[in-house]
């Protein structure tokens, strides 16, 4: 599988920044990395997380926000999704290349 390479406005990675800064989040990002399959519900992003639901609430909209995941609701559950060719676009920025 390929990954297309995109761009990142200077807004968008001051989003990816702030929102990478919060250890929480980070931990977010790992769980959906190593998903076994391409989406992961909220409720198992909540069992690896020791935070309130409102919490993660506000934890996977700042991560939304920032381009790094997509949800996808149905019915009152929300499940997520990593962005991976916006994950690959930040690491590429910051690694100057």
């Amino acid at each position: 599988m390929t990954t297309k390479s995109i761009s990142l406005s200077d807004r968008q990675f001051h989003l990816i920044t702030r929102a990478m800064a919060d250890p929480h989040r980070y931990l977010i990002l790992e769980k959906l990395g190593q998903s076994e399959t391409s989406r992961c519900a909220c409720g198992d992003i909540r069992d690896c997380i020791p935070v309130s639901p409102a919490t993660l609430s506000h934890h996977m909209k700042e991560l939304e926000n920032a381009g790094l995941v997509e949800s996808k609701r149905e019915g009152k559950f929300v499940s997520y999704t990593l962005c991976r060719e916006v994950l690959a676009a930040y690491i590429q920025r910051i690694s100057g290349i």
